[in-house]
């Protein structure tokens, strides 16, 4: 194990965790309130752009344990498919999203769909941050006859 790799692919975690749920953020406040650009409605803009930043705080204050247990699992596991971490963020934010829900007659909670596409955008920035580099710091791995790993 290196430990400069690994602090700095702690550093990398961080700083994709706080990316993707600033995405996911923005995200969903862009869906609420389609403000055009700062040009045609600044008021709007802004509005969008501050809704984002607290649905960020929201999304990440909500999201933090769950997200530390899938980064720990791909970081442990050295798993860096897009598929993976992707899935994985639009999973958890479903999940999140129906955890809430009322015990109403609907199978599927209005929104669902919104929370899926922002979990999947959140997803997608935290591998373009992070998750291609998951268990880069464990070394080289192992052969299968469990010689030392090449250099």
């Amino acid at each position: 194990m290196d430990g400069g790799k690994f602090l700095f692919q702690l550093l990398k975690v961080v700083i994709g965790f706080i990316a993707a749920v600033l995405s996911c953020g923005l995200f969903l406040a862009w869906g609420f309130f389609r403000a055009g650009g700062p040009e045609l409605d600044p008021v709007g803009f802004a509005a969008t752009i501050g809704t984002g930043l607290v649905t960020a705080s929201v999304v990440g204050a909500t999201a933090l344990v769950p997200a530390a247990v899938l980064v720990t699992l791909a970081e442990a596991a050295r798993l860096r498919s897009l598929i993976f971490h992707v899935g994985a963020a639009g999973a958890l934010a479903f999940a999140l999203w129906t955890l809430g829900g009322p015990a109403g007659g609907e199978a599927v909670r209005p929104g669902s769909a919104v929370a899926l596409a922002a979990g999947f955008i959140a997803g997608l920035v935290y591998w373009l941050v992070a998750g291609r580099t998951s268990g880069c710091w464990q070394g080289a791995a192992r052969s299968e006859a469990g010689s030392q790993p090449k250099p």
